[in-house]
């Protein structure tokens, strides 16, 4: 009998209906030679210290560092977890072959092996490995299932984060509890959680310590068009109203009218990052909320797997993707087909293929999130908002680039008469700068939207009007919002009149007080991007992609990390902010072992462990650095001579 395990009961029941086992028993499915089992998730865990010795029950800091000499795994103490896992076990020691139906990445690796290990299974073992759960994908897993030792590395880099978080987790929450806590609560340390609290923290204390400064922008209104000076901002109000004096009263030349065609393509695909991204900045969602709402879409098979960090597709996949636009094509919500008309000029036609969006060597196990072109049926309100985002993104890749113009006018007012104020360029380049002002407006207008029309008004829901938020506007040029500012557009178009060089006329000039602004306080949407950049705002698709091997945490765990710094009261939200509590403050004031809270240094974990799964790095030598790291924290923390206590957030 062929065994197969899949990670949860409802993923076992599509298999064991695709693959013929119909007959129902307590804990699995059987027929047609195979026996379809599931876990809940996680059924093992790493031992917990007391497992090893006695000695590690009860939290001491002459235990510190426990560093066991080797590590094991047991059952989750859970009584449906313990009856489920006697099932698992009869089946897979009677079993000639076990098949892995595990998500197929990391985590999922790492929860079929260990209770693959923990039921003593000795039979040779296949591996299904797919990206989406529709019929057509599993029936293709079967006919190609591949050996489970091609995914070792995969199953030793998640062995090894499991380690590495349990030899800094344990050991670091014990020793700063036990050493700053008062004996009132503990203080959690990870190894993703205190970095990127750390993030939060110093950004805050950024905005707390910022000292606003004024400074003067002057600008002018010629034929109702607001130039500003091409100068920059004066840092003092005299050095304005020195330049406001020159101009007051004088002719405005336009000096320059120089227009530009230019073409915008299409975003790139989602990854999960970039998903949660746009679902919190357009709907308020959380990067947990998104990530259950497209695991749902996922398992419910409307859209590919989702914990994935690389925005291609794989060339295999642009045969499939009229067939899948079709689907889009056919969905319907509320009587409305949202699609057709977006995929209509497209239809029948062979499909543009970019290297921005399909290029084998950017995918590894998965490719980008996609809807699969099954027709999503009654999907909840949010999750028809997700699903929305990514289909609209699907078909954008496909649609032509963006053409608009771009309008430069460049203007000058002069202290010189105005026959003189019309020379020349280079003439004028030959005068003292103190002489004129020179002065620049841009404008932009869409000549063709392209792939823009993917960003008109997306479906409202009957029942609640304005259910799913516009994407944008396709008659502008609307950028995605700066990380200065993520709630306010950039490049909005604006289309300017028609000016000649040389002409000449009145104007207003205007010498407005403006002052400095802090640095914005972290949104997730904004934190997201700065754990997969180690800290560091990008937004350029090419740059972002260049560091996420660097980023801390995988996009599968940030979300949680996320939600444990809720759940320690170490941040709150204000409205979309994120803000640091004083027991998070102190905390990361107290820290001082910068391996602890450093962002590089934890993305160079990451990459470490990235590498591992990739055989570039020995993950022995990974465990064997960290083992010495957290002795060498252990006896830095011990040798503090100050009497450092943390204040704790009700």
């Amino acid at each position: 009998m062929i065994v197969c395990i899949a990670e949860k009961p409802s993923v076992a029941k599509d298999i064991a209906r695709i693959i013929g086992a119909t007959k129902s028993h307590d804990g699995y499915m059987e027929g047609n030679g195979f026996q379809v089992t599931w876990t809940f998730g996680h059924l093992c865990t790493l031992k917990e210290p007391h497992d090893y010795t006695q000695a590690w029950k009860s939290w001491s800091l002459s235990s510190l560092p426990m560093i066991p000499t080797r590590f094991g795994i047991k059952l989750i103490d859970d009584p449906g977890i313990k009856k489920q896992f006697a099932i698992i076990e009869r089946l897979m020691q009677a079993a000639e072959r076990i098949v892995n139906c595990g998500d197929a990445g990391q985590e999922g690796e790492l929860i079929q092996r260990w209770v693959m290990q923990k039921a003593g299974a000795t039979c040779p073992v296949s591996r299904l490995w797919i990206s989406s759960m529709t019929d057509e994908a599993i029936r293709e897993g079967f006919q190609n299932l591949k050996d489970q030792q091609d995914y070792q590395p995969l199953y030793l880099a998640g062995l090894s984060r499991a380690i590495g978080d349990w030899l800094l987790g344990m050991n670091a929450t014990r020793l700063y509890t036990l050493r700053y806590g008062q004996n009132r609560q503990v203080l959690s340390i990870g190894r993703v959680q205190t970095p990127t609290l750390a993030l939060i923290v110093n950004r805050q204390k950024e905005i707390e310590n910022f000292k606003p400064e004024p400074y003067w922008v002057l600008a002018t209104v010629y034929r109702d068009t607001t130039f500003t000076a091409t100068s920059g901002k004066f840092t003092s109000k005299e050095e304005g109203e020195q330049a406001f004096s020159l101009i007051e009263g004088k002719p405005f030349t336009v000096t320059k009218v120089e227009k530009k065609e230019g073409k915008e393509q299409p975003p790139q695909l989602y990854d999960l990052t970039s998903l949660q991204v746009d679902c919190n900045r357009k709907f308020g969602f959380s990067a947990e909320m998104t990530l259950n709402l497209i695991q749902a879409l996922y398992e419910r098979k409307y859209t590919t797997y989702p914990r994935v960090d690389t925005q291609y597709l794989s060339d295999d996949i642009y045969p499939k993707c009229p067939q899948t636009l079709n689907g889009l094509f056919q969905t319907k919500f509320f009587g409305k087909a949202p699609y057709a008309d977006l995929i209509r000029p497209i239809g029948g036609k062979a499909l543009k293929k970019s290297k921005r969006v399909f290029d084998s060597s950017k995918v590894t196990d998965h490719h980008a999130i996609i809807p699969t072109g099954v027709v999503p049926q009654g999907l909840s309100d949010a999750e028809r908002k997700v699903f929305d985002l990514i289909a609209r993104r699907f078909i954008g890749v496909f649609l032509p680039d963006c053409k608009f113009s771009t309008t430069t006018v460049l203007g000058e007012v002069s202290s010189e008469d105005s026959r003189d104020s019309r020379n020349s360029r280079d003439s004028r380049n030959s005068r003292d700068s103190r002489d004129f002002v020179e002065f620049k407006a841009t404008g932009k207008e869409i000549l063709d939207p392209g792939w823009r029309i993917v960003r008109e008004k997306a479906l409202e829901s009957p029942g609640n009007p304005g259910s799913l938020e516009s994407p944008g506007n396709p008659g502008s040029l609307e950028s995605p919002e700066t990380p200065e500012n993520p709630d306010k557009p950039v490049d909005e178009e604006r289309t300017l009149p028609t000016f000649t060089k040389g002409e000449s006329g009145p104007h207003t000039p205007t010498l407005t007080e403006k002052w400095t602004t802090p640095p914005p306080y972290y949104t997730e949407a904004t934190l997201l991007r700065a754990m997969e950049t180690a800290g560091k705002f990008v937004e350029d698709e090419t740059l972002r992609a260049a560091m996420k091997e660097n980023g801390i945490g995988r996009p599968s765990s940030r979300a949680s990390i996320i939600e444990t710094l809720f759940k320690r009261r170490y941040i709150k939200r204000e409205r979309k902010r994120l803000v640091a509590t004083p027991t998070g403050i102190e905390l990361i004031d107290l820290i001082r072992e910068e391996l602890l809270k450093s962002c590089e240094l934890t993305g160079i974990w990451e990459k470490k462990l990235r590498d591992i799964e990739h055989q570039k790095y020995d993950p022995a030598q990974f465990i064997d650095e960290l083992k010495q790291q957290i002795t060498d924290i252990v006896k830095e923390v011990m040798a503090d001579p100050t009497n450092r206590r943390i204040t704790f957030t009700q």
